[in-house]
């Protein structure tokens, strides 16, 4: 047995030690197992390396915690509640172009934030009594709060799973929009007229329309939507005008700096201080897998998995690769697109890597519904008031089966379709 396998399975057994036996938060285990990992290689414990690793997503985490206040703004402003009266009113003859709708508005808060669990928490929370309102029973609504908040941090602009994988074969983060657009949209669409429409078609608008809280849209009219508007239209110019360069963190301050004067007042410290506490979590998940995959690039391990996967026959790799990637990401659907996003990815250079490391982190992001963490799951059944989340796993069992065939079809057929969805 190599040293390299003996220290990756001396990382694997502290991490699972520290996450399953002594509870311990994902993100201290993974540094753990990083140090551990250094030890079984003779390395010793190398500072320098754990704190360039620490340091490898630091663009990502800034990203993170000031998207993640831009959204307590438009939550704390009343913006998320207009927005949410309007397409009800406005829509409700169409449910289904409704239900769609809904659906972005569920998913919006992990497209900025990269997080499923951000989503199932701000805006999941408000759209799901709305939901039930309208007839939609307490387990399918769980289910399209789980799978929006999955799709809604894979869909763009802000992809984690795909900066990470990137990250790892240094591919820059640009041209992503498009592949991740058609990889998530469609699905988030099926799947809520799958769990919704048949409930939502029946629905009694007066008795919906007295409980929409539309204080609010009469209070401040349109100046309550600028904060939203603004920051779709840096984000447009950001990708399209080279001379305007802001990057995402500062769109997204300037974006809540606004949005602190279009609705209802509020403590601007404590909400900027409950925000970034809200995603420390994953922001130390991100840090502990930036020491992770570099100790094992020091100790050699992370070329014998990528040697194993290259090993590997092609229809070998995709069974891998669709089975391999959501279990591992029920640790961390981040540390699962770092640790096997990557090794895949290499195993497919023959395939345009944009739409490989799309979707990978498509299929990576199954992991948040993988049991014993399943971060969007348990936390969609807590919002709707559920007791256990194993029913909810059960319900979108075929909605992930189908997420793992779609990510697969966009892989084999990368090549065919980068004409036409790739642009850089």
């Amino acid at each position: 047995m190599s040293i390299e396998l003996i220290t990756f399975l001396a990382m694997v057994a502290v991490f699972l030690l520290g996450c399953f036996l002594c509870k311990l938060p994902v993100s201290i285990s993974m540094v753990l197992s990083a140090v551990a990992g250094a030890l079984v290689a003779g390395r010793g414990i190398p500072l320098r390396h754990l704190v360039e690793g620490m340091f490898s997503y630091v663009d990502t985490i800034m990203v993170i915690a000031t998207a993640m206040i831009f959204m307590k703004v438009i939550q704390e402003s009343g913006a998320l509640d207009a927005v949410s009266c309007v397409i009800i009113e406005k829509f409700h003859k169409l449910p289904a172009l409704m239900l769609c709708l809904i659906m972005i508005i569920i998913m919006f808060p992990g497209m900025i934030t990269g997080s499923s669990t951000a989503s199932v928490l701000s805006a999941g929370s408000i759209m799901a009594p709305v939901l039930m309102m309208m007839g939609v029973p307490m387990l399918e609504t769980a289910c399209i709060l789980a799978m929006g908040g999955i799709l809604g941090m894979i869909a763009p602009p802000t992809n984690l799973p795909a900066m990470v994988i990137g990250a790892g074969i240094d591919i820059p983060y640009s041209g992503f929009e498009l592949p991740l657009a058609l990889l998530t949209f469609p699905l988030a669409f099926l799947f809520v007229l799958m769990f919704g429409y048949k409930y939502v078609k029946k629905m009694d608008f007066a008795v919906v329309q007295s409980k929409l809280n539309n204080e609010p849209r009469k209070k401040f009219g349109f100046r309550v939507y600028i904060p939203l508007i603004l920051a779709i239209v840096m984000m447009v110019l950001n990708k399209l005008v080279p001379a305007f360069s802001l990057g995402m963190p500062l769109i997204f301050l300037i974006a809540a700096a606004v949005g602190c004067f279009t609705g209802y007042k509020f403590n601007v410290l404590n909400m900027a201080k409950e925000s970034v506490n809200s995603v420390l979590p994953v922001m130390g998940i991100l840090m502990g897998v930036g020491m992770f995959i570099q100790i094992m690039t020091l100790t050699g391990v992370r070329g014998l998995i990528v040697t194993a996967c290259l090993s590997l026959p092609e229809i070998g790799r995709y069974i891998a690769m669709s089975v391999s990637m959501p279990l591992f990401g029920a640790v961390s659907s981040f540390g699962s697109a770092s640790v096997l996003g990557v090794p895949f990815l290499l195993s497919f250079l023959a395939k345009k890597e944009i739409i490989v490391a799309a979707a990978l982190s498509l299929i990576a992001s199954l992991g948040d519904m993988m049991p014993p963490t399943a971060l969007a799951g348990i936390f969609a059944a807590q919002v709707v008031g559920m007791e256990k989340y194993t029913p909810v796993l059960k319900k979108c069992l075929i909605p992930c089966l189908m997420v793992i065939i779609w990510g697969v079809l966009f892989i084999v057929f990368a090549n065919e379709l980068a004409p036409f969805i790739l642009f850089t």
